[in-house]
């Protein structure tokens, strides 16, 4: 398939662990019909970096200073995407995912998901075949590598 350059779509988000002693969970927002991560579209000009903490904050009302980005990691997809309201037009949307660490769970002020959950970290995870369980997979790769 061949998608011409205005059909490429950037986006970014962050998986965000919650580590208390041996319990680990991670963060999930639900839109209405799958569960998702806080992640949204590169604006203009914007790392993929900048977009993750951007998204997350918005999405979450969870702040840069409230965890840790692991310097080591991220994790990138590809994939077609169409959007209804655009009609048949398929998009090539590259997402470049983080993984960020909290030491207490945050209040969240949810804006653009219906709701949200902190999932129990138990590896291996079926969520979402498409993009969540490849990115869970390569973090608890990555998490059991650093051990």
């Amino acid at each position: 398939m061949n998608i011409e350059p205005e059909n490429r779509l950037r986006a970014a988000g962050i998986l965000l662990i919650h580590r208390v002693t041996e319990e680990q969970s991670f963060l999930l927002m639900r839109h209405h019909d799958r569960w998702d991560l806080p992640k949204g579209h590169c604006e203009a000009g914007e790392s993929f970096r900048e977009t993750a903490l951007r998204e997350t904050e918005e999405e979450t009302g969870i702040a840069a200073t409230q965890f840790q980005l692991d310097p080591d990691f991220s994790f990138d997809l590809t994939y077609p995407v169409q959007y209804e309201h655009l009609g048949a037009t398929v998009f090539q949307k590259h997402v470049r995912y983080f993984l960020g660490y909290l030491n207490e769970k945050p209040n969240l002020a949810i804006t653009e998901h219906q709701s949200a959950r902190w999932f129990p970290w138990s590896p291996p995870h079926q969520i979402q075949a498409q993009t969540i369980d490849p990115l869970l997979a390569a973090v608890a790769q990555h998490l059991s590598a650093a051990r």
